[in-house]
């Protein structure tokens, strides 16, 4: 599949808000193999200067050098249990950062052999040490999977992993079409995949409570992991992406 070129390194979205696009990533399909995925983390320069890096791409020595001047890194944060491969090397690389989990993510890491040590778990609210500068909610209903989703409040910028995602088209062979087609993850009309979105059956009320949060907290613009992220009309996007929450 095509990437978000150029790869590894930073792109401004606003002061002191980042995102990196990075190599691609296979996702287990029910046909066997794996379907590619674009990758993309988030970095925020918080107030005391530290560095808050969301769903850390794979490591690459020419970003880490781009990130060192920006400040020290901080935080390493797992958004849910899908998002965490490579903390383990970005630990490696900044051992005074903390590896925050997020619900499920050790047992998973476990299960798939993968060895990484968490420093602490993330909570409903955000902790002292970013928030002035970042809010959260656990986004919740789903029997399978739960992701926090992140408000930097600087740039009301909205910071999601797979509670949508936006693979475009013509960056995508016509095989991986149709299963973003048939995911409804397809661009314009990316939202959380079809798999997840059934776990929330029977509890969408609690997801409902969750987005109106997350709506009320204004968002301008909207970064994705996988696929087109939303530069600007947010809160219409949201209302779209999440209408199947009810």
């Amino acid at each position: 599949m095509s990437l978000y070129e150029p790869i590894n390194t930073l792109k401004p979205v606003a002061p002191d808000i980042w995102i990196a696009d990075g190599p691609e990533a296979r996702m287990a399909t029910p046909f066997g193999g794996g379907m590619p995925f674009p990758t993309r983390m988030t970095i925020v320069r918080l107030r005391d200067g530290g560095l808050w890096c969301h769903s850390p791409i794979a490591p690459d020595q020419g970003l880490f050098h781009e990130i060192d001047a920006l400040g020290r890194v901080r935080h390493l944060v797992s958004p849910n249990l899908l998002h965490y491969a490579s903390i383990a090397a970005w630990g490696a690389r900044y051992p005074d950062a903390i590896a925050w989990a997020s619900p499920g993510v050790r047992e998973r890491a476990a299960a798939q052999r993968i060895d990484i040590a968490f420093d602490t778990d993330l909570a409903d609210a955000p902790p002292a040490a970013w928030a002035d500068d970042l809010d959260q909610v656990r986004f919740r209903g789903s029997r399978a999977i739960e992701e926090f989703v992140f408000f930097h409040r600087g740039s009301a910028t909205l910071i999601l992993a797979d509670l949508i995602e936006n693979l475009e088209r013509d960056k995508l062979t016509r095989g991986m079409r149709w299963l973003a087609s048939l995911g409804g993850v397809l661009d314009p009309d990316g939202k959380a995949p079809l798999d997840m979105r059934l776990t929330f059956t029977g509890r969408k009320r609690l997801a409902r409570e969750d987005f109106d949060r997350i709506m009320a907290w204004r968002p301008q613009r909207v970064i994705l992991a996988h696929g087109r992220w939303y530069e600007r009309d947010a809160e219409a996007e949201l209302r779209r992406a999440f209408r199947w929450t009810g």
